[in-house]
């Protein structure tokens, strides 16, 4: 029986890295597509992608989705069995700086993928959405719930990941497309981005620099091991549903000034924090309520906020400027 061919969008990304290093472990071919972009350093991502290109069942294509007619031909070339798109223009405060990088990488890119899905006759799509799209929705005591429907994002990122969840239902109504889209709770680990806080937060108190902490270091937020997102994902890949939406997370929040502490503990430094107001893209807490992923898909978060910063500082220290 041939081995089932995965492509995976953003493969060189830090989420999508991950995810094909897991799945290479299994029996599938992996075609990854990344346009390696300098939104942060590039040195990172090449890094990432020299690692997975060792493996004779990866198949890297230097492309952007935004491109339809190189799409169309790596679809044309391999036969997709399965979609995983996570490729797209991340960052909350960049969104608000730059509102039409994201209309470009997050719109017409994940419409073409959608296209080349219904073209091609690919059966499954697994998407990255995000818990940007919660915005100023009041929070649940188990926290955010797939179900609640008034969305109201607070970003131009988090309205652009709604948009794709709303695209991916209307492909999945039209045609026979299967659909899953996925919430992510703020992904971290080794290998992370450089634009996340806890990388930033790493990197300033590793220099001595101040850190701008805002909302005094009261906001909160789900911080989710990058072993447990790519669980979710694999059980998505795995699972067979029509059409779903989970939240990929762990129902645990921490606080900024807090996340702020375990580093100094695991980094042996102490960070210079200079406390400021909330900036009105910031969401005050996310919290996911993982109740219908763990039913649904059996997904069971395992790394606590401790043991996953440990690792990520571990691997800051010892590998990180190796790749700058």
């Amino acid at each position: 029986m041939p081995m089932a061919s995965i492509l995976i969008t953003g493969s060189a990304g830090f989420i999508g890295f991950h995810l094909v290093k897991k799945l290479l472990e299994s029996n599938y071919q992996i075609i990854g597509i990344d346009n390696l972009n300098d939104y942060y350093d590039k040195t990172l991502k090449k890094a990432r992608n020299k690692i997975l290109c060792k493996s004779k069942k990866y198949i890297f294509y230097e492309n952007d989705i935004t491109d339809i007619n190189s799409l169309d031909n790596i679809f044309k070339k391999h036969k997709i069995d399965i979609v995983c798109n996570l490729a797209a223009q991340a960052g909350i405060p960049y969104s608000i700086k730059n509102p039409l990088s994201y209309e470009n990488a997050n719109g017409k890119g994940f419409l073409n993928v959608l296209e080349s899905c219904k073209k091609h006759h690919v059966k499954k799509l697994v998407y990255a959405s995000s818990s940007s799209i919660y915005g100023g929705l009041p929070i649940n005591k188990n926290g955010f719930r797939e179900e609640q429907c008034k969305h109201r994002p607070y970003s131009v990122y988090g309205a652009t990941k709604l948009f794709n969840e709303i695209l991916a239902y209307t492909y999945h109504h039209l045609y026979p497309i299967k659909t899953v889209g996925l919430r992510f709770f703020s992904a971290y680990g080794p290998y992370g981005r450089p634009d996340m806080s806890y990388f930033k937060f790493a990197k300033a108190i590793s220099e001595g620099t101040p850190i701008s902490l805002y909302n005094y270091g009261r906001s909160e937020r789900d911080f989710t091991y990058i072993d447990d997102i790519v669980q979710g994902i694999c059980m998505a890949i795995k699972k067979d549903f029509s059409y779903e939406i989970f939240n990929i997370g762990t129902s645990k929040s921490i606080t900024m000034l807090k996340l702020i502490r375990l580093l100094e503990k695991y980094l042996g430094k102490k960070a210079k924090v200079n406390l400021l107001p909330r900036n009105v893209f910031d969401m005050v807490k996310t919290k996911a309520d993982i109740t219908k992923a763990r039913r649904l898909l059996g997904y069971k978060p395992a790394v606590s906020i401790d043991k996953g910063m440990m690792e990520f500082a571990r691997w800051y220290k010892d590998q990180y400027p190796l790749h700058q």
